[in-house]
């Protein structure tokens, strides 16, 4: 099983919680604990084995849960996180993401991939997915097309029973409102490393200003664009030699790699909201 906490930090926890693990013959694999400085929050994820139920787990870590007014989060660690991907017309996240899923390599099932447009669809047919186009008009009709659009997703994400959303490079801004609804479980891609160079095409703006790094940020969507709590980054290399489009090229090869360590670190229910900041147990 994993256990995810955090509260106000005080002495005792971490006792209080290996006391209540014992009581039900846990026996502890990894723990790994934060207190942060700025937040004055305690963070733990534990994970461990157990004869027991998770109902009688829950029951017995619930005096500590009170006594410490705990967030407190208990999962089965064989569990796989129901995932519903998002995408457009690049398919090269959502390829990582399905090969890893096939492969193992993720803690998630995919039930349904929607995007906008149909070019990705004999990729989803090829990993045996099923594929939900979602049309979203321009012009003057926009605003009523992108309601009825994400409409139609909360509906989806009601119908698989989906815990996380994943915008693998879906080139559509959603709502606030549904920003607000998929808080904490939806994450981004995004073609840069943020905070430089946001809005359009930041591998060129990097390439104007001579930068020595491009990369890739992945980060839970919320109503302020790209602004999320960021999960992860990584960044590549690039020289004054290259053009605007070499530097999209090995960009491309980041933003996969990227993604997929965000999405398995959620799965695997690593990472904890710190305010607008990540507690990211890797």
């Amino acid at each position: 099983m994993v256990l995810t906490l955090s509260c106000q930090n005080g002495r005792g926890i971490v006792h209080a919680v290996s006391g209540a693990l014992l009581s039900v013959q846990g026996d502890i694999t990894e723990s790994k604990q934060f207190d942060s400085p700025d937040t004055g929050t305690f963070f733990m994820r534990v994970e461990f084995s157990t004869p027991e139920s998770l109902d009688t787990v829950e029951a017995a870590l619930a005096p500590v849960k009170e006594e410490f007014s705990m967030d407190l989060g208990l999962w089965e660690a064989t569990r796989k996180t129901r995932t519903l991907v998002m995408c457009s017309k690049d398919g090269r996240t959502l390829n990582d993401l399905l090969f890893q899923q096939r492969a193992g390599t993720l803690a998630v099932e995919i039930p349904v991939i929607v995007s906008n447009h149909l070019e990705l669809q004999p990729m989803a047919f090829f990993y045996g997915i099923p594929f939900v186009h979602i049309p979203v008009a321009r012009g003057a009709d926009s605003e009523s097309s992108k309601a009825q659009a994400e409409a139609r997703l909360l509906d989806l994400v009601k119908e698989y029973g989906i815990e996380l959303v994943v915008l693998a490079r879906y080139m559509q801004i959603l709502s606030d409102d549904l920003c607000r609804r998929l808080e904490g479980r939806a994450i981004n891609i995004h073609h840069s490393f943020l905070p430089s160079f946001k809005g359009a095409k930041p591998y060129h703006q990097a390439h104007e200003r001579g930068v020595k790094l491009i990369g890739a940020t992945a980060h839970y969507v919320t109503a302020d664009l790209d602004e999320g709590p960021i999960i992860e980054q990584s960044v590549q290399r690039v020289t004054h030699a290259q053009t605007a489009r070499e530097f999209v090229v090995r960009g491309r090869e980041v933003e996969g790699s990227t993604l997929s360590r965000a999405v398995k670190w959620h799965a695997e229910h690593r990472v904890l909201l710190d305010g607008k900041r990540t507690v990211v147990f890797d």
